[in-house]
C-alpha cells in the first residue's frame, strides 16, 4: 500500500514538473524572435494638396511652400519642400538644416529629364517603379567637412515638367569622437553615430510614391 501511495506521489510530482516545463517552453522567445530586428514605429502622416498636386508626408516634417532650389546660379527652381525634423538628425551626422524632399517644376522644359535640375553635367537614366517612369539623375559633393547628395526623379511624362528632389546634407563622421559602445574614447562629449541612410531613403521613397499630379 505504501509503495502504491509513493508511486502515485511520484507520478503527481512528475506531472506537475512536466506542466511547468511545458509552460516555460511555450512562453520563452524563440531564437528567431531574439535576433530579429525591431520593426520601426509607424510615423504619423499629413496630406499636402494644391490644385496641381497632392502627396502624403510625415507630420513632423517642416513644410516650406515658398521654397526655391538655388543650386543652379541665376536659375531658381520654384517648388515646395519638406525638411526633416530636428529629432531625426539629433545624435547623428545628418543635418536637419536643409535635408529633405522637394517637388519642383520647370514649365518651359522641352524634355522632362532629371539632369536639367542639376548644375553638374550628369547623365539621367530611366527608372520605372510602380508603373511610373522617372528620369533619375544623381550628384554628390563635399566641402569643409560637409557632404551633399542629391537624387532627382523627374516624371518623364509630366507637363509641366515636375521632379522630386532628395537633398541629403551630412557631415564627415570621421570628424567626431567615437559613439558610445565603439572602440576609442567611447562616451566622450560630442560623440555621434552615422545616420541611417537606408531608413532616410525609405521615408523619401514613400513620399515620392504618394505623389499625384492633378490633370
Amino acid at each position: 500500500m505504501l509503495k502504491y501511495i509513493g508511486g502515485v506521489i511520484i507520478l503527481v510530482i512528475l506531472a506537475v514538473a512536466g506542466y511547468y516545463v511545458w509552460m516555460f517552453i511555450q512562453q520563452a522567445p524563440t531564437e528567431e524572435e531574439n535576433t530579429s530586428t525591431p520593426q520601426p514605429t509607424q510615423m504619423a502622416t499629413t496630406t499636402y494638396a494644391t490644385t496641381t498636386l497632392s502627396l502624403v508626408y510625415p507630420s513632423e516634417f517642416i513644410l516650406d511652400e515658398n521654397y526655391a532650389y538655388e543650386g543652379v546660379p541665376n536659375k531658381p527652381i520654384p517648388g515646395v519642400k519638406f525638411t526633416i525634423p530636428l529629432g531625426m538628425a539629433t545624435g547623428t551626422n545628418l543635418s536637419s538644416f536643409d535635408t529633405g524632399l522637394s517637388v519642383e517644376s520647370l514649365p518651359r522644359a522641352q524634355r522632362c529629364t532629371g539632369d536639367i535640375y542639376i548644375l553638374e553635367n550628369v547623365r539621367a537614366n530611366e527608372l520605372v517603379e510602380n508603373g511610373t517612369t522617372y528620369s533619375l539623375a544623381t550628384t554628390s559633393g563635399a566641402g569643409a567637412g560637409n557632404l551633399y547628395e542629391e537624387h532627382v526623379y523627374a516624371l518623364a511624362d509630366s507637363s509641366p515638367c515636375t521632379a522630386i528632389r532628395y537633398f541629403i546634407h551630412s557631415t564627415n563622421i570621421g570628424n567626431y569622437l567615437p559613439a558610445p559602445g565603439t572602440d576609442g574614447q567611447a562616451g566622450e562629449p560630442g560623440a555621434v553615430r552615422e545616420f541611417d541612410k537606408n531608413a532616410l531613403l525609405t521615408i523619401f521613397d514613400e513620399i515620392r510614391h504618394s505623389l499625384l499630379l492633378n490633370p
